[in-house]
């Protein structure tokens, strides 16, 4: 699963630095490319939902390969479009809605089938290896996507992203089995509305939910990297800037056993989201691409803290039979925000110019995380070592290795 999901984040990433640089060319317009987060939305939304109401009831290694394959072949359109006489712009935005569509439905799998082959104690440092695999195609899909793009074409971008979904298709067969649990009901409305209804009692998971979407939607500027990069004079920085991010929380990954340490994962959630948004308004404040690029690095590995504390608190808290529909509602946090991000930086900067878009997103996230801290006492008061949720999940895992055990003696 592991070698899979990074073979596909590579391809992904190409395609991720192709498509708005595409539409920026096809159309010159800031808006145009922020508008691809608002296509996104709808998709993510209905498909994300769903999509963990069947991790919970089908078997989610069928459910990950042919979301896989169907992504794939999203590739090949791209690809397709891209090497007619005149490309249109409408496909474009047609495929980036199914994406977000297909991933909706395949995240929730993905998430869910991750503790029930990690053990309990491990699953902060299994969230730091999958975040490693993520930001190593972080970092080199964007930094080659330029390089291809510029060299040797935006055919050659989408080419590579369609082969690298056949390898992970072919990987991803490999996987054992993950059927769902033998009580196990059919995806309907009732199910999803039971796994919001434990999402709202939860206020501390609640809590991670609204900080992370605060921090993305106020300061998550990727749209306008394009038009950042002219202003900045540095338009050969381009898959730089995407990247920079990735290193900065690559290098927070590499160096995370000091994670294992600390309990109160709230906080640190609280405190990394505020600290990406310094970081965002510094840089939007700057005329000059390398403090830039290193704060893009500085915010990136805030939100890697952030994460590998979401992450261990979702996954050390929720029974497997919700994983799947909980695993769909942490989707939607870490997705919309971005998506609506995306929105928020194309329109401001089409208003207010592009700097300032950025450098306004950073104030607006710090002013926010505040006030969700103060408003959510009980994230900001969890404790891994007390918490009560945190203890059944564990005992129900213990009891089922007993039990395991004690199947295999017999």
């Amino acid at each position: 699963m592991w070698c899979a999901g990074a073979i596909t984040v590579f391809g992904s990433f190409l395609s991720f630095v192709a498509v708005p640089l595409q539409i920026k060319e096809l159309t010159g317009s800031a808006l145009a490319v922020g508008a691809v987060g608002a296509v996104e939305l709808v998709p993510l939304l209905v498909f994300g939902l769903y999509g963990g109401a069947l991790a919970d009831a089908l078997d989610r290694r069928k459910l990950i390969v042919r979301t896989e394959a169907a992504l794939g072949l999203l590739a090949v359109i791209l690809l397709a479009n891209t090497l007619l006489p005149n490309p249109m712009v409408w496909p474009l935005y047609v495929v980036v809605a199914l994406v977000s569509a297909l991933t909706g439905l395949q995240r929730p799998a993905l998430d869910a089938i991750l503790p029930r082959i990690v053990a309990h104690e491990h699953l902060p440092a299994a969230a730091a290896l999958n975040a490693l695999r993520w930001q190593t195609g972080a970092i080199a899909g964007p930094a080659l996507a330029g390089v291809i793009i510029a060299y040797a074409g935006l055919e050659w971008a989408y080419a590579l992203d369609a082969a690298t979904f056949a390898v992970s298709v072919l990987l991803g067969l490999r996987l054992a089995p993950s059927p769902p649990s033998h009580d196990a009901r059919k995806p309907s409305l009732r199910g999803i509305a039971e796994g919001a209804r434990y999402a709202w009692r939860r206020k501390e998971l609640l809590g991670t939910y609204a900080v992370d979407m605060a921090a993305m939607f106020f300061a998550y500027p990727a749209a306008i990297f394009p038009f950042l990069a002219d202003e900045l004079h540095a338009p050969w920085a381009l898959g730089l800037m995407y990247a920079a991010g990735s290193v900065g929380s690559l290098a927070v990954s590499l160096t995370s056993g000091w994670t294992a340490r600390v309990h109160r994962h709230g906080r640190m959630v609280v405190l990394a989201a505020g600290c990406w948004g310094l970081a965002m308004a510094l840089a939007g404040g700057l005329g000059n691409i390398w403090p830039v690029l290193l704060l893009l690095a500085v915010a990136g590995g805030c939100d890697m803290v952030s994460g590998i504390f979401r992450s261990a608190m979702w996954n050390q808290t929720i029974p497997d039979e919700l994983r799947g529909r909980l695993a769909g509602i942490e989707l939607l946090s870490y997705s919309m925000g971005p998506q609506l991000g995306q929105v928020r930086a194309g329109g401001v900067a089409s208003l207010a110019g592009v700097r300032a878009s950025v450098w306004s997103g950073g104030l607006a996230c710090i002013a926010s995380v505040g006030l969700l801290a103060l408003a959510l006492p009980r994230l900001m008061a969890y404790d891994a070592r007390t918490d009560e949720h945190a203890r059944r999940v564990r005992e129900a895992r213990q009891h089922k290795q007993a039990q395991e055990r004690e199947d295999a003696t017999a």
